[in-house]
């Protein structure tokens, strides 16, 4: 979550971290070389024309930013998959010797992360993720009817001077928001702006249920790229693998609920597993279903955040910081291991939050195989 120092005003802190995404968006359509040298030609330079067409693309990260609480944390946000189910996607992405460059193999569903294959050299950074992931929904993308798109794009915190090139097929689309598909056709995007206007939605954007494969590559070698993920995505559908995701998220086994951890006044939680840099959540439920008191919550989020992480103006950080408010008691816990964000009913004591946040904890630790990217093949 975005830090606020004390006496600072939340809204300007929160304009601040919007606009540190949104010029990470910009340099992903534009590389921080190609603004240097515009702007050492002109001071006054004009980059609307640039970024004509791209606002929606910026209307849908600023929304995202709004709600989506792994942007916030700079975590990933990966989805709920059984271990061996996951294994088995793994190796199946896993490139061949002969296909260069390739620096990330990603399989993304419900916009989250199912697994993510690299280099052994090569991590990738959570906001040039986020980005990504905002950039495959864009409308331009999304209701596009080709099977596949090949998209230039910069990745800011992997190196903000050059382009990489991204192709982008989805394995499953929603039939209810996606025009058919026309097999073999490729849509080639000089930027990944999408081409129709739209603005920033007050209400929570509902996670696409498609199947997205991504392949990232530093080499421009299109037909290469293509052929490797045809015959990835094949294997995946030959064995099996593609039909067994789609009925665990047609069966909602890739969701869970405070219900599902049986401990009594537990409302919502966030849990960050440090080492892996993931978080992992439950539905936001009654009363959080509504856009106030879920906005609400997150705030209260916030300023939890800022008091564990010594945001709040004292002296060093507090490891455990408990607020009670009408509505509910939230308390925020960090260890070596792990941040944990809760929210309980406001008639529990803090003895009985502190022990609801033990029992989550535990919970999250016996299924992290399950709610947790691990252990992903490196090529």
């Amino acid at each position: 979550m975005s830090a606020c120092p004390r006496g600072a005003s939340r809204s300007l802190c929160k304009t601040r971290f919007h606009l540190e995404y949104l010029h990470l968006q910009i340099l992903s359509v534009i590389s921080a070389e190609q603004l240097r040298r515009m702007f050492e030609r002109r001071m006054n330079f004009d980059l609307r024309r640039l970024l004509s067409g791209a606002e929606p693309l910026m209307h849908s990260l600023l929304t995202r930013i709004e709600w989506d609480l792994a942007m916030s944390t700079s975590s990933l946000h990966c989805l709920k998959v059984e271990p061996m189910l996951r294994k088995s996607i793994a190796d199946a992405l896993v490139p061949t010797s002969k296909i260069k460059d390739i620096l990330y193999v990603i399989l993304v569903a419900e916009e989250r992360v199912i697994t993510l294959v690299r280099p052994k050299k090569h991590s990738i950074h959570p906001s040039d993720l986020h980005v990504l992931i905002n950039t495959i929904h864009a409308p331009s993308i999304m209701n596009s009817s080709a099977a596949a798109s090949w998209l230039p794009v910069c990745l800011p915190k992997y190196n903000g001077s050059a382009f990489v090139n991204a192709y982008v097929m989805f394995l499953r689309r929603d039939a209810e928001m996606q025009p058919s598909q026309k097999d073999g056709d490729v849509e080639s995007s000089p930027q990944a702006g999408p081409t129709t206007s739209s603005s920033v939605q007050s209400n929570v954007p509902k996670p696409s249920r498609e199947i997205c494969l991504m392949c990232v590559s530093g080499s421009a070698d299109f037909e290469a790229v293509r052929s490797w993920c045809d015959t990835a995505s094949q294997r995946l559908t030959n064995d099996g693998l593609l039909l067994a995701l789609s009925d665990a998220m047609d069966r909602r086994e890739t969701e869970y609920t405070v219900a599902d951890l049986g401990i009594p006044g537990l409302r919502h939680f966030v849990y960050k597993s440090r080492p892996n840099v993931q978080v992992t959540m439950p539905l936001f439920e009654d009363p959080y279903d509504d856009l106030k008191e879920r906005r609400r919550l997150i705030t209260l989020y916030q300023r939890l955040y800022d008091a564990i992480h010594a945001k709040s103006g004292q002296g060093s950080t507090l490891k455990l910081q408990y607020i009670r408010t009408e509505r509910e008691s939230v308390m925020g816990w960090i260890t070596q291991f792990f941040e944990l964000y809760i929210a309980l009913s406001p008639r529990l004591p803090k003895s009985a939050a502190i022990n609801a946040a033990n029992a989550v904890a535990r919970w999250v630790q016996k299924e992290d195989k399950r709610l947790f990217l691990r252990d992903a093949p490196v090529f």
